[in-house]
């Protein structure tokens, strides 16, 4: 079977940078005046002069950088205000946006790697002429800390196997977290909104509560369809926290406005669900792996709680005897459910795989790939972590798959594949 891998590469780029809160009160000891007061003290102390000379130098410094950067403090400036009662009648500009500023910090979101995407058709479909189709892709950023976000970006695909990016801005913007305490953590659902002037190509989800606060990782996303016919775009991901994980899932209809909702039950607290497009025979239906070796039907009567699921596959071929997991949402095809796979073989090498299942009963394996469909090879093997591909969630787009895919943990790559080809080697 062969697989067209389009030339084009997305990489790691430091000088990607973006604004994002300082939740300064968040590290406090719980002793005395929190930081928080301390240093607002500090700034409405200064003079007039001393304040406009120390917003002179941080703006010298970042304004060039960054997108509306005057608008960002004075936004941060309201959400401090707000937290702590302050009266900005009595505030000047100056001192409100030094305030704002001191409750900044600038990341590089993907100085370390951008890796594991996954691919949803767009909400406006709308000027597509016959055969193309806009699309949504999410990606795995790794900065600082080697902590994750959830970046963005959107493009075309045609039926001749193009494919255009939309370029991506000159500023990254980071979403903003609603209600939320400055003083504390967060630690149960978030909101958090894209700016009204912000592209979805620019924008990047932080973690933000206790249970993310090392990474939201590997985000799978497909475009669900509830049964009253509305669509709604869904996406598991893994929450880290430095020592434990929690799987959570993010819901957005517009791709603006995204709740971040924990997960309950025993299967979340693993890695890798997968969500069915759609309820099947009445039940919300997903792919988990709860052993850390082989892949279980989930079934649940509610999409933030899921238990332990039936097993369906097990490794079987030596490219996948040390584990195998999903590679996203399973896609329905008229043959049924196509399920692509990751398996990790010797020397930990990984290698993407597919099964069918049944459309009815998707605990029934139809058939499954004996060789894989994508492995690491060549220049595609060297990396951050060498020796893997992963993809979080491929798309159909009419005879064809859609694959977007994570290079050694380093960059991302694209293919196209024939969906007839690859069922004719299960």
């Amino acid at each position: 079977m062969e697989i067209f891998n389009h030339r084009l590469r997305l990489h790691a780029d430091p000088s990607r940078v973006v604004v994002r809160p300082f939740h300064l009160g968040w590290q406090s000891n719980g002793s005395g005046v929190s930081r928080s007061q301390r240093l607002i003290s500090e700034v409405l102390d200064m003079t007039e002069a001393e304040a406009s000379a120390q917003l002179e130098t941080v703006l010298k410094d970042f304004e060039a950088r960054h997108w509306q950067t005057r608008r960002v403090f004075m936004t941060r400036y309201d959400r401090i205000a707000a937290q702590h009662g302050l009266d900005g009648s009595r505030i000047g500009d100056v001192k409100r946006q030094l305030i704002g500023a001191y409750f900044c910090h600038e990341y590089s979101y993907a100085a370390a790697a951008l890796m594991n995407p996954s691919a949803v058709p767009h909400p406006d479909q709308s000027g597509m002429p016959k055969g193309s189709q806009r699309i949504v892709m999410s990606l795995r950023a790794v900065g600082e800390g080697h902590i994750s976000s959830v970046a963005f970006r959107e493009g075309i695909i045609t039926s001749d196997r193009r494919l255009k990016l939309a370029p991506e801005p000159p500023f990254a913007t980071a979403a903003d977290a609603e209600g939320i305490n400055e003083e504390q953590a967060p630690t149960g659902p978030v909101t958090v909104v894209r700016h009204r002037d912000s592209t979805l190509s620019g924008t990047v989800i932080f973690p933000i509560t206790e249970a993310q606060s090392k990474g939201l990782e590997d985000l799978r996303l497909v475009r669900f369809m509830h049964d009253d016919g509305e669509p709604e775009w869904l996406g598991t991901y893994t929450a880290y926290n430095g020592s434990t994980i929690q799987s959570e899932l993010m819901r957005t209809r517009d791709f603006r406005s995204f709740d971040l909702v924990p997960m309950t039950g025993t299967a979340s607290h693993n890695k890798g669900i997968a969500l069915f497009p759609r309820r099947v025979d009445g039940a919300y239906m997903a792919i988990g792996r709860q052993d850390g070796e082989n892949l279980y039907l989930l079934k649940t009567d509610d999409l933030t709680h899921w238990d332990d699921g039936e097993l369906i596959l097990k490794p079987d071929q030596p490219w996948e005897f040390v584990q195998i997991g999903n590679c996203g949402a399973p896609i329905e095809l008229d043959e049924g459910w196509l399920l692509l796979t990751h398996g990790v073989g010797a020397m930990r090498k990984y290698s993407i795989g597919a099964a069918l299942l049944d459309k009815r009963d998707p605990s029934k394996v139809i058939g499954r790939t004996k060789a894989p469909i994508l492995a690491a090879a060549d220049q595609d093997r060297e990396g951050y972590v060498p020796n893997v591909v992963y993809t979080c969630g491929a798309m159909k787009h009419g005879d064809m798959l859609f694959m977007p895919y994570g290079i050694a943990d380093s960059s991302v790559g694209f293919a196209f594949v024939d969906i007839k080809d690859l069922l004719a080697v299960m």
